[in-house]
């Protein structure tokens, strides 16, 4: 159960626990416990979104909301029964967008090298200055460096990204096998196609995904329309079921309280927990009256 500034009633929030520490990190280990909320812009959409740092690790926030519910919060009744839900995301997805636009690439070049701060300085938002530290651990993977004394300079690199988005495919063809046996029975151009929707939710379409449709010899057209189609199967569910979506928020330097993207109906503002106790014990006069 996480309170953030600006709700005044409790919200559910269900995530995954923070990394194993030594003894020595406790003190951080608990500081850190509940994390911070931050407001990013979507790698795929650049619309505002709302991001959970906890423990050094990034998690993308997603709300759950279903036609009826409530929880049970100790002795207290929640009226609102919406569920916020954090998964762990790869923070290259989060941080290539502004990679890319930092290295100030032209067709003649590949572009500058810049330090950290300077990249991680976006305008609006502060969020991304608390992803130093992430973002010094990962981004070499796709990024060249170059290091002049104590400094380190970064600059994106394509034919690395290319690499790694690759991984990503191998990975996600291989999970997609495990998780429905229907996958080994089709072709893997379409297995292919599918994976490329499930990436295009994260990335670009240019460069990224027309370069990864290249390497993989992939029609770019024919993988847009798969992800249109699985973009109209969300809308369908959206509109029809229980809407899960990830969060647009307007956060401010780690705090905040971020709003859903899309709601299939308004939602009800609560108004009051109720006690538990006093229910029943108002039930059970009833009773014996």
């Amino acid at each position: 159960m996480a309170w953030c500034e600006g709700l005044e009633a409790p919200r559910l929030l269900i995530s995954p626990p923070p990394p194993n520490s030594s003894e020595g990190e406790d003190v951080v280990r608990k500081a850190n416990a509940e994390g911070c909320l931050l407001s990013l812009c979507h790698p795929q959409s650049g619309k505002p979104a709302c991001y959970h740092l906890r423990g050094g690790s990034l998690h993308e926030l997603n709300w759950f909301k279903q036609s009826y519910g409530s929880w049970f919060l100790g002795d207290y009744v929640c009226e609102d029964g919406s569920l916020y839900i954090t998964t762990p995301v790869d923070p290259i997805f989060v941080l290539l967008p502004i990679f890319e636009e930092a290295r100030m690439k032209k067709t003649t070049d590949q572009g500058v090298f810049r330090q950290l701060d300077e990249i991680l300085y976006v305008d609006g938002y502060p969020g991304y200055q608390h992803l130093f530290s992430i973002a010094k651990d990962t981004m070499n993977v796709v990024c060249e460096v170059q290091e002049i004394g104590s400094s380190k300079f970064f600059r994106l690199d394509n034919s690395r990204v290319l690499a790694w988005l690759c991984c990503k495919v191998q990975y996600l063809k291989a999970t997609l096998l495990k998780l429905d046996k229907n996958y080994a029975a089709q072709e893997e151009r379409e297995t292919l196609k599918e994976v490329i929707s499930i990436l295009g939710e994260y990335v670009k379409d240019e460069p990224w995904l027309t370069l990864l449709c290249s390497h993989l010899h992939l029609d770019i057209a024919e993988a847009q329309k798969e992800i249109a189609k699985t973009e109209r199967d969300t809308s369908f569910l959206e509109i029809t079921s229980t809407p899960s979506h990830t969060f647009q928020s307007k956060v401010g330097n780690g705090k905040g309280t971020p709003s859903s993207r899309k709601q299939a109906k308004k939602q009800k503002t609560e108004t009051e927990s109720q006690n538990i106790k006093d229910m029943f014990r108002r039930a059970t006069r009833k009773g014996t009256s």
